[in-house]
């Protein structure tokens, strides 16, 4: 298993992103790569909560991890430090072997002028995961998440 990291600057206060980490309705539409969509099934944000979500692509020829077109992940919220570190394990909903195991996503926010400095690293990433995708993956959900918040500052 490997990992990864990738971080984006966001033109808004650690507070506003901290907030959009942690909400059930700004996940939904952040921390989804382009031509999927996304479910929140359950989403508990205390430290030892419990989440569940499904991404499903929109384009039908695409396999997915978890059933015919989707991704389907759970997982708990680790550690949270209001403002500053979300750390998260998620393990996808899979018969695959190779996509089994538990991840760990810490996310990290930092100020910088003019707003925050956001590091999204994963650890331990079953070997049936692409790197190379993830971090596409997530550098569309920065990204979707800068869009977000910095329209309601």
């Amino acid at each position: 298993m490997s990992g990864m990291q990738v971080s984006h600057f966001i033109r808004a206060p650690r507070s506003a992103v901290y907030r959009a980490l942690l909400d059930s309705v700004a996940v939904a539409q952040w921390k989804v790569p382009a031509g999927m969509t996304c479910c929140v099934h359950a989403f508990d944000a205390r430290e030892g909560g419990a989440f569940r979500i499904s991404l499903t692509y929109e384009d039908a020829g695409r396999r997915g991890k978890s059933a015919a077109h989707t991704d389907t992940y759970h997982g708990r919220f680790v550690k949270l430090v209001p403002d500053e570190c979300v750390v998260e394990v998620d393990e996808f909903e899979t018969d695959d072997p190779a996509m089994r195991g538990q991840m760990t996503l810490t996310t990290t926010l930092v100020d910088r002028d003019g707003g925050t400095e956001v590091t999204m690293r994963y650890g331990r990433l079953p070997p049936g995961v692409s790197v190379a995708d993830n971090e596409v993956g997530t550098r569309m959900a920065l990204k979707q998440l800068a869009a977000f918040v910095e329209s309601r500052q």
